[in-house]
């Protein structure tokens, strides 16, 4: 798959592809990640981006024109159309469900907005989806893209060590979308805490209940929505019911 980043700062993702566990996603090819700076498709002696926002107020925001040349440059780049995704407080939160559509994509166009916005007419007319990691504002687009494509780059075969270790994931299907469970490791005893002893007890059954049970009460009390989710899409057994029920009340 292939993603086009349009950022007025493309040495920011240069960290990003060198380290970690999701590098090995961009070494293989698996995901081709291309940076434009629209920068380079203004016009003038100054390569003017952005300018001041009609009708007043601070800041400034981010010309058209640029974005649409850069755009065009793209697209004549690639072989095939791609949506163009850009990331704003007015998008649709971004969830699992979302990251793992995009792993199965051939891609897409990432717009990294900066400044107080960007014209709204290039907005209205070119991008296809608005992404939000939350309810925050940061200085730009770039932590949000990186956000995505981590997430799609570690469900990319082969990047994680173990195949299976995603589908551990909170929010994963295969934990009927909530909350993993915590986990332990060596010293089995430290500052006086122990890890529980059902982990110890070598008996795959009893440990799988314990996860099961571990991971509905920390969602029930972290997370109490993703609990009604997975109750109105029938995720839940009779089992799990009895167990909510016996939880006290948060």
């Amino acid at each position: 798959m292939r993603f086009d980043i349009i950022t007025l700062f493309p040495e920011l993702f240069a960290p990003f592809r060198e380290a970690g566990v999701t590098r090995r996603a961009f070494e293989s090819g698996q995901i081709d990640l291309r940076l434009w700076n629209p920068r380079d498709h203004a016009l003038g002696n100054y390569r003017r981006v952005d300018d001041r926002p009609f009708g007043g107020g601070p800041g400034m925001v981010m010309l058209a024109e640029p974005l649409q040349r850069c755009l065009e440059a793209i697209r004549a780049d690639r072989a095939e159309p791609a949506p163009v995704l850009l990331f704003s407080p007015a998008g649709a939160p971004l969830r699992h469900a979302t990251v793992t559509d995009w792993a199965q994509s051939a891609g897409a166009i990432l717009l990294c907005g900066r400044y107080e916005g960007i014209d709204q007419r290039f907005i209205d007319r070119y991008v296809d989806h608005q992404i939000s990691l939350g309810d925050f504002v940061l200085s730009g687009g770039e932590i949000a893209a990186i956000a995505l494509l981590d997430a799609v780059a570690r469900l990319q075969p082969g990047v994680l060590q173990d195949a299976d270790s995603h589908h551990q994931d909170s929010f994963n299907p295969a934990l009927d979308g909530l909350l993993d469970c915590p986990h332990y490791t060596r010293p089995e005893v430290w500052q006086d805490a122990a890890v529980p002893a059902e982990l110890l007890s070598g008996h795959h059954a009893q440990i799988a209940q314990w996860r099961r049970q571990q991971s509905l009460a920390l969602t029930a009390h972290k997370r109490p929505d993703l609990i009604e989710a997975a109750r109105l899409a029938g995720r839940l057994s009779a089992q799990d019911e009895r167990y909510l029920k016996s939880l006290p009340p948060n």
